[in-house]
Formats: structure tokens, sequence, C-alpha cells
């Protein structure tokens, strides 16, 4: 079993920056890659970025791509998610996951699979 607490969300102006952190507890965290999604109003929930623990290979979604920088602390079990010039469009609920079908399945995964927090909200202002 997988435990998922995210923090770090608020309100920013556009150009602005956030880092959210995901704490993971459990064991085995290893087997696991760890993904970024999120939820705005009214829409699906969407795939944001992706690492592995061991050798860090990521992943990213193309409207975060340049701005948005995924990272692991493994002796804190923690993941992060560096957004830098943020846009209105990045308002969301971002939630963490931790899959373990590995970091190719994750960009294309639903709530279904994997363990997932309860999500941080982030508010982009124009």
């Amino acid at each position: 079993q997988v435990q998922l607490e995210e923090s770090g969300g608020g309100l920013v102006q556009a150009g602005g920056s956030l880092r959210l952190s995901c704490v993971a507890s459990g064991r085995t965290l290893s087997k696991f890659a760890m993904g970024w999604f999120r939820q705005a109003p009214g829409k699906e929930r969407e795939f944001v970025a992706a690492i592995t623990w061991d050798v860090g290979n990521t992943i990213y979604a193309d409207s975060v791509k340049d701005r948005f920088t995924i990272s692991t602390d493994s002796v804190k079990n923690t993941v992060y998610l560096q957004m830098n010039s943020l846009e209105p469009e990045d308002t969301a609920v971002y939630y963490c996951n931790a899959d373990g079908r590995g970091i190719a399945a994750i960009p294309t995964s639903s709530p279904r699979f994997g363990h997932w927090g309860r999500g941080t909200l982030v508010m982009v202002s124009s």
C-alpha cells in the first residue's frame, strides 16, 4: 500500500512559479513510477509529468514541457513539481500518482489505476 500527500498549491499571478511536493509512504516505493496529473473544473484529469525513482527517467505533457520540472528526493520519499511561467490555463487541482506498471503506462493512465493523493489546488490569475 502507498500513501501520497500533496502540498504547495496556492494562488499565483500569471508568469509566477510554484513548487508542489508529494510525500510518499509505504513499502517498496522503488517499484513505483511517480506522476503528476491535474484536473481543471469541468474537464477530465490529464497527465502532466512522470518520473522513475532510480535513474530519474522523465516524461512531460507537451503543454508543460520547458516550463515544469519533475524531480525526486529518495531520502525524503518526495516527488516535486517545479512550475514556472504559470498561465491561467494551468489552474487545476494537481494530483500525485504512484503506478506499479512503470513510467510508460502513466501518461495514458486513469484514476482507476495506481495510488492517488487527495490533490492540491493551484490557481493562476491573469
